[in-house]
């Protein structure tokens, strides 16, 4: 059997056993249904994710971690009143809600859009090697102690208002974790995240960092908006890890999403922008004929995994020529 094909079974074996190890076996809070988990978690990015988790340090194996190991992290903690006041005077413009705005240009975010319905809002700072204009402009000082994290690739301030709640889920890509602190919340019990069936509760001046790819929830049960810093953060790896880590952020530069018209925007948010809205329209099929809508998602869904594996098999049959 030719190389070609060997490398295609290796390939296939490994991504069905991490969708199973990550659906099966990782963690502690499992969905309700192999459905639920394909909608709320991502199964493509699985067997890259596999390898970050392969890869972590022993010590950060786990949902919820302390932020101690993040460099000059001190700076952000003394300095969370000065974040918390530009965060507000952000608020009060309604900067916030203008960014997701149907019809705006940072309407269309592939990562994070599907949380707009549950009021959930964001204001962009710094992305994966780009920095927003827009923050530049209205929160010099957040940028300022941010460049002084070299473990932050990526913050956006963020909101949960009152009464909302975003449901169980996991977010695409282990190439990061997630750090948190709380600027201007209910400072309750009953505004916090579940990570993996730990409750972390946002205090004002206090931060966590979590790995958002267990299954994670989140709800505000108060009468007071939640604000926080939101960051990415290295995730602690060995030299391999570093290395695939490398080729992943590639996809997550092409996430950027602007606030403005004056910010960049990333080739996939660009992409997303323009399918997106050929989505709602079968969203619309999806209510009328459940069935056909089936059977058209079944069909596209097999012809990109069957693009997917054909430009695999071109790369190893490439690679098999030249070098076997």
């Amino acid at each position: 059997m030719s190389f070609s094909f060997l490398a295609m079974g290796f390939v296939s074996a490994f991504s069905a056993g991490s969708v199973a190890y990550v659906y099966l076996w990782r963690g502690h809070a499992r969905y309700a249904s192999f459905s639920q988990y394909l909608r709320k978690s991502w199964p493509v990015f699985a067997p890259l994710n596999c390898l970050m988790y392969m890869s972590t340090r022993a010590w950060a194996r786990k949902p919820v971690l302390e932020a101690d190991y993040l460099n000059n992290i001190d700076l952000l903690r003394h300095n969370w009143m000065t974040l918390r006041d530009e965060a507000l005077a952000l608020q009060s413009t309604g900067a916030f809600e203008a960014a997701k705005a149907p019809g705006s240009v940072g309407y269309y975010d592939v990562g994070f859009r599907t949380f707009y319905k549950r009021g959930w809002s964001k204001f962009y700072l710094k992305w994966y090697g780009s920095t927003h204009h827009s923050a530049q402009r209205l929160c010099p000082q957040t940028l300022a102690l941010l460049d002084q994290v070299p473990e932050i690739r990526g913050a956006m301030f963020s909101i949960l208002p009152p009464g909302a709640e975003l449901s169980l889920h996991s977010d695409p890509m282990a190439c990061s974790l997630r750090y948190h602190l709380a600027l201007a919340t209910p400072n309750s019990e009953r505004c916090h995240i579940d990570v993996d069936g730990r409750t972390c509760i946002w205090y004002d001046g206090k931060d966590f960092v979590f790995d958002e790819t267990y299954p994670h929830r989140a709800r505000n049960d108060t009468e007071v908006p939640r604000i926080i810093l939101l960051c990415d953060v290295d995730r602690p790896m060995n030299l391999l890890g570093r290395l695939v880590h490398a080729a992943y952020v590639v996809i997550a530069r092409g996430t950027v999403v602007p606030n403005t018209p004056e910010d960049p925007r990333g080739w996939l948010s660009a992409l997303f922008s323009r399918v997106a809205p050929w989505r709602q329209r079968t969203l619309h099929l999806r209510d009328r004929r459940r069935s056909l809508y089936k059977t058209l998602k079944l069909v596209l869904n097999t012809a990109l995994l069957g693009a997917l594996g054909a430009i695999l098999f071109t790369v190893f049959s490439a690679f098999e020529w030249a070098f076997l």
